[in-house]
């Protein structure tokens, strides 16, 4: 859940099923992070669902422009 007051401008999501890219979601998002000094991290949501044969985690990201 969202925090109450913390208003966010943008949201992005990454996502993966496949083992590897799961395991490089982390270098993903920081080096998303770094190219996008402008913005302000706000708030992560963690997601993960599965099926009987995959695993899907998704990080969605909400920001806002600094200013």
């Amino acid at each position: 859940m969202l925090r109450p007051g913390v208003p966010f401008t943008g949201i992005k999501i990454f996502s993966a099923t496949m083992v590897a890219e799961r395991e490089a979601l982390g270098t993903r998002i920081t080096e998303w992070m770094a190219k996008n000094p402008n913005l302000e991290v706000t708030e992560i949501c963690v997601t993960q669902s599965s099926d009987s044969s995959f695993h899907c985690v998704t990080f969605t990201v909400f920001y806002r422009e600094r200013p």
